[in-house]
């Protein structure tokens, strides 16, 4: 999805047009491979840097444009949304040192990025999906502004027919209704590349699949989505979701979503997966593309197939084949997208040396993975590994049943070793890189890890919303340290956080885990959920979660006053419930909330969005409100 000359196709003849051109190009593709004009013989690595753009108080800094023009650096690029930022590393060739030329532009990246965002009082967070992310932050107005994510926003849009909605079950539970793309956002990675024989593809590439479940296992970092605690790496479920282009009747079909794993293992060659994915997703996008691409193969040339590359730019494999041209020469490589951002940059070339070190090992001690593990075990796998990090159970080769934890420090991390050293890497940087994996797996320090017991070890201080900003803030000093994040201190509830950004609005404060009765309950439940609960005001809701009244202790005060509420009598919550009370939404400023109660001389307002109830605030949040507040404007009068 590199290519910004795109657009959506919406005329049946230009998307007959683009398919014609797309069949060609595979063909071409094939011919390529017969005649051999496609690299082989060479060693190459590569990544791609994502990162956050935050501002100093944690929250989202939707600022990439000015960034990018601040650092007018050609390797620099956005991503979809404008609180990301993009870098694509140079190609190394796999030498003694690759590895550490790698870190060192890595770092370089990470630098130059938070040099330029100090500069706009914004800084750089290297984290897979970052804590502090709100709903306000994920809409088309957090976009960057191009055809290309427009186009692609209203393809996948049209395709699926109405608002994508998903579940994810972790600690907690997330449900999602979401009416754009800009989910994907949520999510940044250190995808590696990995440039591969063609004759030798089908092989490395099964090995890569194989190995990407324990990998995942060791470098988990997107434990935290909107405030919820969800899978190690949440990230594989809201990739696959944010992007879901199925109608219900393609799910019901079991039609295959445009981010996935795969269901097979590859059998004859790269065109084969390329042929899989035109067979199964429709073409959304269209870009110009090359009028004799079986002529330029004809005459030695090696067209650049932008078809076949603007198509295979919008399936999402976690592990996807890339074909490219440098120079006049095509290349074939496999980028691994599931390794996540951060936590600090040695840890990220870490997880690339055990993913390079793997393959390497395994293709040089087996011949063919496809004997030793059925898909389904590599898959189930990928999908345990996504949920439980270094905890999730493995089946592995000889019908093993193994923690990922046993797995890579008894099996893998030894085969990485050896894959390193077959292919020329200096024994120094080898240890230097597996060292940190390997003290990571045995301490279970992940990066995931510590974002949930630094979220543990806050024991409900505070909002969410500033403990998602402390666990940022002090996430981004260690990582500038550049210590491994098996060295990092927890987070704690950083009392000296400047707090005024979390009381902006209704929404970053209210109360969310309500207790609430229906109109037809008896007033006795009311007064019981009171009395347990130690609260004033009961939200009375709907089937749908429609907000429908309110309770209050006055009323059953009067209630009582009047003699109408007795063990003979039965009194509905319809009847003594304020049909109609005075609410906010959550975007509500919280100066007009506070306005709002002093005026009406009210002690709670209902929070609603979209005609349901949402939340609740009080006059006792107010008062904690007022009393940061003030404490804040005191410290910088001071």
């Amino acid at each position: 999805m590199g290519e910004q000359n795109v657009k959506r196709l919406v005329d049946e003849t230009e998307r007959q047009a683009f398919m014609r051109s797309l069949l060609l190009e595979v063909q071409a593709l094939e011919t390529m491979l017969d005649k051999g004009m496609i690299e082989s013989g060479k060693r190459r690595i590569g990544a791609e840097q994502e990162m956050f753009i935050v501002k100093q108080s944690g929250q989202p800094a939707p600022r990439v444009l000015e960034l990018l023009e601040r650092i007018d650096d050609e390797r620099f690029t956005h991503e979809i949304g404008l609180f990301n930022v993009e870098a694509n590393m140079a190609v190394q060739e796999v030498d003694a040192h690759c590895l550490r030329r790698m870190e060192a532009e890595a770092n370089e990246i990470y630098d130059i990025s938070r040099r330029h965002a100090q500069a706009m009082d914004c800084d750089i967070a290297l984290v897979g999906i970052l804590p502090t992310l709100s709903r306000d932050h994920l809409t088309l107005d957090g976009m960057v502004p191009t055809v290309r994510y427009k186009a692609l926003n209203d393809a996948l849009r049209a395709l699926r027919g109405k608002d994508f909605e998903f579940t994810i079950n972790g600690i907690d539970q997330l449900t999602v209704k979401h009416d754009n793309v800009m989910m994907e956002a949520c999510n940044t990675s250190f995808q590696v590349h990995l440039q591969t024989d063609p004759s030798q593809f089908t092989r490395v590439y099964n090995i890569a699949q194989l190995v990407t479940a324990p990998l995942m296992a060791a470098a988990v970092n997107s434990p935290i989505l909107l405030g919820h605690r969800l899978w190690h790496e949440s990230r594989i479920a809201v990739f696959e979701h944010s992007i879901d282009a199925r109608s219900e009747t393609h799910q019901a079909r079991g039609l295959k979503p445009r981010v996935h794993f795969g269901d097979r293992w590859v059998d004859e060659s790269v065109a084969e997966i390329f042929k899989e994915d035109i067979a199964r997703f429709r073409v959304i996008l269209t870009t110009e593309c090359e009028d004799d691409v079986l002529g330029m193969v004809e005459r030695g040339e090696a067209p650049r197939l932008n078809a076949l590359r603007l198509h295979n730019g919008t399936v999402y494999r976690w592990n996807r084949p890339c074909y490219g041209v440098h120079n006049g020469v095509a290349h074939l490589r496999i980028e691994n997208r599931v390794i996540p951002s951060g936590p600090s940059v040695i840890d990220e070339v870490a997880n690339a040396a055990f993913f390079f070190g793997m393959v390497a090992g395994m293709a040089l001690s087996e011949d063919d993975v496809r004997e030793k593990l059925a898909f389904e075990h590599a898959k189930s796998n990928f999908l345990a590994a996504a949920r439980e990090g270094l905890r999730a159970q493995m089946h592995w080769f000889d019908d093993q049943y193994l923690t990922a934890q046993q797995l890579i420090l008894d099996q893998l991390l030894p085969l990485a070793r050896e894959g390193l050293e077959q292919v020329g890497i200096d024994p120094e940087d080898s240890r230097r890189y597996l060292d940190v994996v390997q003290k990571r797996v045995e301490d279970r320090r992940t990066g995931a890890r510590w974002l949930l017991d630094s979220a543990q070890n806050m024991h409900q201080q505070g909002t969410i919303d500033q403990r998602m900003r402390c666990l940022v803030t002090s996430m981004i000093a260690q990582q500038s340290s550049g210590k491994p994040v098996s060295q990092w201190q927890l987070a704690t509830f950083c009392e000296q956080l400047d707090f005024r950004d979390s009381y902006q609005t209704v929404g970053q404060f209210m109360a969310t885990d309500l207790f609430t009765v229906r109109a037809d309950d008896i007033v006795d439940f009311a007064a019981s959920l009171m009395d347990w609960r130690h609260v004033r005001h009961v939200p009375v809701e709907g089937d749908d979660g429609e907000l429908v009244g309110l309770v209050s202790h006055r009323a059953l005060l009067r209630l009582v006053a009047t003699g109408r509420l007795g063990p003979d009598k039965k009194v509905t919550v319809s009847e003594i419930m304020n049909p109609e009370p005075v609410t906010v939404t959550p975007d509500t400023s919280t100066v007009e909330a506070i306005r709002m109660m002093r005026e009406g001389n009210m002690a709670c307002l209902p929070v609603v969005k979209d005609g349901k109830l949402v939340g609740l605030i009080t006059e006792h949040d107010l008062i904690v409100v007022s009393s940061r507040l003030l404490e804040a404007y005191l410290a910088e009068e001071q």
